[in-house]
């Protein structure tokens, strides 16, 4: 209780007495009438009703000349540029809008789900779980017995199907699209009665919601079938969710994107609503939380401060739309809004693969701002692609690819040419260090086919840790068009507690457990018990090589305390040298005293197949790329030997709800004392001849002094080297197997 300050007690005070208030005196339950709705309204004469307010709403939205997003009042143009430049983009809008028509959602990494005719709100579809209409303070979302996934359920709350509806109705012109719309809407307001169930439980959830309906009035504002009434009731309850927004901003619950969110949508509904008197105290109180949380949540180097990939997406496409609506506003931000979004999205094309991906580093949701294309949720070029084109960056350009429709629904037609216009320039650099993140990526270059290595050795995350993942000194590695090695991702929060712990746990990452334990220890869905902490190296270009040192302490809790320290090297190349010579040493140092078991992960991504031989692996995809793997350990005697290699099942969840099978190497060894792994990862697919493994065996000894790789180690691997460069026929590598 000490460490509370007092406006924590003001403000979380508050909001306990506003929930009695709501619960025992029905504060603010109820539906907004005609009369209440009137008082809300800004300078409304008294000749004009209500019914003309709300009709000239819907004119200005359908012919407003000074628009939030120019795609609103550019409708007719977009058909047209669809059809003719994203044909197959605008055809999965229009399939995704049928099945809403049909009653099937896809949401997160469900597709097709089915909530009932009409549509049951409350409906976990996933476990049949149907959570309580009753004051949102006493729903236990958490409880799995009570809600199922809570997320799956929030995610059709969020209406951004409405989103898809509206995009589909400017396609085709077809008012079925209109009518599904308001039947959905309505249907939604008579089963979430104000303050009831569920849907209310979040205030991020109402934000989401709010942005999604501000977005569906622009794009349905044209077509005479959206009635006036519906679009007044849409407005009182608009008014109502924004003022539970305001009342239980998550300024102490969760400080993080979930107040960052709920500040972007009280500045949208400021933005987009005028007519509201309330509407510029909204707009300034969302601009306030956003410029304030902004030098909190992005750190100097552009990370995210919760040490996750996605929700640092989050954060970009949050206070992008918060620079494109002020801008579209004429409003002046303060020059740290432009310099803390330049890292955010620098940061998001390092991280990005070879092949257009995104890893997952750290919790994943599944959700997004306001989705406006269909793409794998591990894609986050039409984030990047939205930079490029409002800050004219032509790397983040040359990362994020030419076909990027989410633009026009954004910038319309103008921002389209101007992203089309915009030259495409690779980055210079090859290497970066984002040392306040920890984050350490290294690539061969810039094509589909580089080689890509993204190591983690940065703070187990932020306040109570909530979206973090035990993955100290865990690393990712892409190479030849294919993302070899990969973090597995998240798959669920609530649905299911021992897939939660597993997928957090670092047997679920490519780094070393010690005694079959993970290096941070949780306690529930959202926090920890045990929390180990990294320290990081120097990311140091030697010319022939790049190579990092990291360690963490997360098993110094043990009797016998164990340190791990992880060096990588990486085999930079040049135009001169063959592009498959790109390869990766890995060393890991396990400092102790007494005797531990200890085990090696390197997780392979779906796509992956695996034949493992006496002394070494082979990983082959059916695209017929290989990647060999070696891997030698010294016991606390020193002496070199191979440890014990099993492939196991695991799992790889590129989307949340959604995991698929995915081999699992295993290298495992008891030792007393120091010991070491070292692993070679070597794509000898590419390199076509057996010579360039022979030179790789004879190159591994100039990269053991920075490693502090024992020269007998060097010799092993060496050994083992040759002798699969003996078994290598001159066009590829089957013959290993």
């Amino acid at each position: 209780m000490r460490i509370r300050s007092f406006d924590e007690y003001r403000v979380r005070g508050n909001q306990e007495a506003m929930k009695m208030f709501e619960r025992f005196l029905g504060f603010r339950c109820g539906e907004l009438s005609d009369d209440q709705l009137r008082s809300e309204l800004s300078n409304i004469e008294a000749a004009v009703s209500t019914d003309q307010m709300i009709a000239s709403m819907i004119k200005r939205m359908a012919t407003s000349g000074a628009p939030l997003f120019a795609s609103w009042q550019e409708r007719t143009e977009i058909p047209a540029l669809m059809a003719s430049r994203f044909p197959d983009a605008a055809k999965d809008i229009i399939e995704r809008a049928d099945r809403v028509c049909a009653f099937q959602f896809d949401l997160l990494g469900f597709t097709s789900l089915q909530f009932g005719r009409p549509i049951n709100w409350h409906l976990e579809p996933v476990s049949g779980r149907c959570a309580p209409v009753k004051h949102w303070s006493q729903v236990p979302y958490l409880d799995p017995l009570v809600a199922g996934d809570k997320k799956i359920t929030w995610e059709l709350n969020r209406h951004q199907f409405f989103v898809t509806l509206g995009q589909a109705y400017c396609l085709t012109g077809d008012e079925r699209y209109t009518e599904t719309f308001m039947a959905q809407v309505c249907s939604w307001m008579d089963a979430n009665p104000p303050k009831q169930g569920i849907a209310w439980a979040s205030s991020l959830e109402l934000a989401l919601r709010v942005i999604s309906w501000v977005w569906a009035l622009h794009l349905f504002a044209g077509s005479p079938r959206l009635f006036p009434h519906v679009v007044q009731r849409m407005l009182k309850s608009l008014l109502t969710q924004g003022r539970h927004i305001e009342t239980y901003l998550s300024h102490y619950f969760s400080p993080n994107t979930h107040l960052t969110g709920e500040a972007l949508g009280l500045f949208y509904l400021g933005s987009a609503l005028p007519e509201l008197q309330i509407a510029e105290k909204w707009k300034a109180l969302g601009l306030k939380i956003l410029l304030q949380e902004l030098p909190k949540h992005v750190r100097e180097d552009g990370v995210y401060f919760e040490q996750s990939t996605y929700y640092h997406r989050y954060t970009t496409d949050i206070y992008l739309h918060l620079y494109l609506l002020a801008k579209a506003q004429g409003m002046l931000l303060p020059i740290l809004v432009k310099d803390r979004l330049l890292l955010l999205l620098d940061h998001l094309m390092w991280i990005t693969r070879p092949d257009g991906t995104s890893p997952y580093i750290g919790d994943d949701d599944g959700g997004m701002l306001v989705p406006l294309g269909v793409r794998s949720r591990n894609d986050f070029r039409d984030t990047l692609a939205l930079g490029a084109a409002v800050f004219r960056q032509p790397t983040w350009k040359h990362v994020a690819g030419e076909q990027s429709p989410e633009l026009l629904w954004i910038l319309g037609a103008k921002g389209l040419h101007r992203y089309d216009n915009l030259t495409i320039e690779p980055p210079q650099e090859t290497a970066k260090s984002f040392g306040q993140g920890g984050y350490f990526v290294v690539r061969s270059g810039w094509s589909a086919k580089s080689t890509y290595l993204m190591l983690d050795c940065g703070p187990h995350g932020a306040m109570n840790c909530g979206h973090a993942h035990a993955d100290a000194l865990s690393f990712e590695y892409s190479a030849g068009g294919t993302a070899w090695i990969i973090d597995p991702g998240t798959y669920t929060y609530t649905g299911d507690a021992e897939q939660r712990n597993y997928f957090r746990s670092s047997q679920a990452h490519n780094t070393v457990t010690v005694d079959d334990l993970s290096q941070s220890l949780p306690l529930g869905p959202f926090s920890w018990e045990a929390i180990g902490s990294s320290q990081a190296g120097a990311l140091i270009d030697t010319g022939r090589w790049v190579h990092f040192t990291g360690q963490h302490d997360g098993y110094r809790r043990l009797a016998d305390p164990v340190t791990h320290v992880r060096a990588l090297a990486f085999r930079k190349t040049d135009s001169s040298e063959l592009a498959g010579s790109s390869y990766v040493v890995v060393h890991d140092c396990l400092m102790a005293k007494k005797e531990h078991r200890y085990a090696s992960r390197l997780h392979f991504s779906p796509a992956c197949q695996v034949a493992p031989g006496t002394s070494h692996l082979v990983v082959s995809t059916e695209a017929g790329q290989e990647l060999l793997v070696v891997t030698v350990v010294t016991d606390g005697r020193g002496l070199v030997a191979t440890p014990r290699m099993q492939i196991e099942d695991g799992w790889a969840s590129s989307c949340y709800g959604l995991r698929l099978g995915a081999p699992v190497l295993v290298n495992s060894w008891e030792a007393e004392g120091i010991c070491s792994c070292t692993t070679l990862l070597v794509p000898i697919a590419e390199m076509g001849n057996r010579a360039v493994l022979e030179r790789v065996a004879s190159e591994v000894e100039s990269a053991a002094e920075f490693l502090n790789m024992p020269h007998d180690v060097v010799r092993a691997l060496a050994k083992v080297l040759q002798a699969s460069a003996v078994k290598l026929s001159p066009v590829g590598a089957q013959s290993l197997r």
